[in-house]
């Protein structure tokens, strides 16, 4: 895709300076970009490595003239700006249209209007595929599943049955969908029943097999969810396990059973969520965040990397730590963790003084 300069600030919703006319044929970091290529500059250390006569996207604060630009574009919001300017130069992976001469589709499976399906695809019993959805080779779907159009599955996802997905939702390779949940019970109270119950006491210990609790529900994604690599989202017990509109999750991420994820919720790499764990809307959780089972996360929680959820979390908390306490909690305690060896120090110091004064005074007394 080749654009003009005066036609890319038009799609970035900016203004542009020096020669409109230039062809952009595509985007690169600042310092290398080739022939044709624009640069997002958008702060000083970056802009000091553009090179004479060169194309870039700085900030509106910038001066273009004064960085020796041929032509630039000048935006409010560089990450807003990095977001359509990729989407304006990403051609996306290669789905051929139609149906792939390899693909097991059941007869009763309904295939919407211009879907595309690829080499190797299995799809069950009474699915229904939205309008111009595009399914990569080596995915499977259950049966009596529901996808909405312009669906986008990348190869070797793989979606169990009753599933049922939205509109212009993303599965990277290698998503799972309604596998079952982590369920199982014993005859008697488990030691992790105990300890739930006194917080550390056991009773007898005795020989206990697990026995399966079956998933009868399913799994439902909202419209416009996106789904990294190897995430895996189980299925409910007896409801279905939920993820909603606009939610974004990264690689790596587990979704327990019965588990609700509201809106606009963005999970990062290695999350894990625990089963029946309630998420709020616009909630943030940083890489390798844990959530304990049975608790809710209110609305706008922000947790910062490898904190572990453990209790209730309050709407609009930002947490950090293991367990998760306030952020300016977290960082006072690290602050104060890292004051002690000199307090250490200055104890033991107070201690010998003290030691000193006691044997001066007794060998005055005596």
């Amino acid at each position: 895709m080749t654009l003009t300069i005066a036609e890319l600030a038009r799609a970035l919703d900016a203004r542009f300076w020096g020669d409109g006319s230039l062809a952009v044929r595509g985007a690169a970091e600042a310092g290398l970009a080739d022939e044709g290529q624009i640069s997002l500059a958008t702060a000083p250390a970056y802009a000091e490595k553009l090179a004479p006569g060169s194309m870039a996207i700085i900030a509106e604060d910038m001066d273009p003239e004064a960085l020796g630009l041929s032509a630039a574009i000048l935006v409010r919001r560089p990450r807003v700006a990095m977001a359509s300017l990729t989407r304006a130069f990403d051609q996306g992976p290669d789905f051929p249209p139609g149906i792939h001469p390899t693909a097991v589709i059941d007869p009763s499976a309904e295939i919407g209007e211009g879907a595309s399906i690829g080499p190797f695809v299995v799809i069950g019993a009474r699915v229904r595929l939205g309008a111009g959805a595009k399914i990569g080779s080596h995915v499977s779907i259950g049966r009596d599943t529901v996808i909405g159009d312009q669906a986008l599955f990348h190869p070797g996802v793989r979606i169990a049955h009753e599933v049922v997905i939205g509109d212009r939702v993303i599965l990277h390779p290698g998503v799972s969908i309604g596998a079952d949940g982590f369920s199982f019970v014993t005859p008697e109270k488990s030691g992790v029943e105990q300890i739930r119950e006194t917080l550390g006491e056991r009773g007898d210990i005795r020989e206990q097999h697990w026995t399966r609790i079956h998933s009868l529900g399913g799994v439902e994604i909202g419209d416009d969810v996106e789904i990294g690599a190897n995430s895996t989202i189980d299925r409910g017990t007896m409801r279905a396990t939920r993820i909603g509109r606009g939610t974004k999750i990264d690689n790596l991420v587990q979704v327990g059973h019965n588990c609700v994820v509201g809106e606009d919720t963005m999970l990062c790499g290695l999350v894990g969520i625990a089963g029946s764990t309630r998420i709020g809307n616009r909630v943030v959780l940083g890489g390798q965040v844990g959530v304990s089972d049975n608790i809710f996360v209110g609305d706008d929680v922000i947790a910062g990397g490898a904190t572990k959820i453990f209790t209730n979390a309050p709407a609009g908390r930002v947490l950090l730590g293991s367990p998760a306490v306030k952020m300016e909690t977290h960082v006072e305690a690290q602050k104060n963790i890292r004051r002690l060896p000199r307090l250490y120090a200055q104890v033991a110091e107070l201690r010998e003084t003290v030691k000193k004064l006691m044997e001066k005074r007794s060998d005055e007394e005596s």
